[in-house]
């Protein structure tokens, strides 16, 4: 069982505006034929719904290793996690960002954390990753990279 499991679904707004597509089509092609424009608006829109809800990343820690979309690194070459929220999640994910960071971050999803690399061949110096919940991802993080107990002398 993970440490942590996130999948970064889109917001229920996402999907309500999309629902925009339909009477943008219906406009667009009512003059051509009204039931073309209201069939073509239903496709784009599951279209739609269907490629946000696929595309949704996962966020996970399992067996000592942090996965985060298609990327994953093993925790040792993590340095310690840091959760962000509202003004200091901005900072990160705006002017506070180094263009070398791997990212993996959703508009919809305002909480981020920020994971140290301390792999020298690697040339990302962190991972930013979006999150609904910063404090339990740092923790995972930071907790499932403890050293195992040594048994003691008897």
């Amino acid at each position: 069982m993970p440490d942590y499991h996130e999948r970064l679904w889109p917001t229920p707004w996402i999907y309500a505006v999309s629902l925009l597509l339909v009477p943008a089509s219906i406009l667009v092609l009512a003059p051509v034929s009204l039931p073309a424009g209201v069939a073509t608006g239903i496709v784009l829109y599951l279209a739609t719904v269907g490629a946000l809800s696929f595309t949704a990343p996962v966020i996970e820690v399992h067996d000592d290793r942090l996965r985060a979309g298609r990327a994953e690194i093993p925790l040792e070459y993590t340095g310690t996690a840091v959760g962000a929220t509202d003004a200091a999640a901005r900072v990160e994910r705006g002017t506070g960002l180094d263009a070398r960071a791997f990212l993996v971050i959703r508009g919809w999803v305002q909480p981020v954390v920020r994971v140290p690399i301390t792999d020298p061949a690697d040339p990302a110096p962190y991972w930013l990753l979006s999150t609904r919940h910063p404090t339990e991802l740092a923790a995972a993080i930071n907790g499932s990279r403890r050293p195992e107990p040594t048994e003691r002398g008897a």
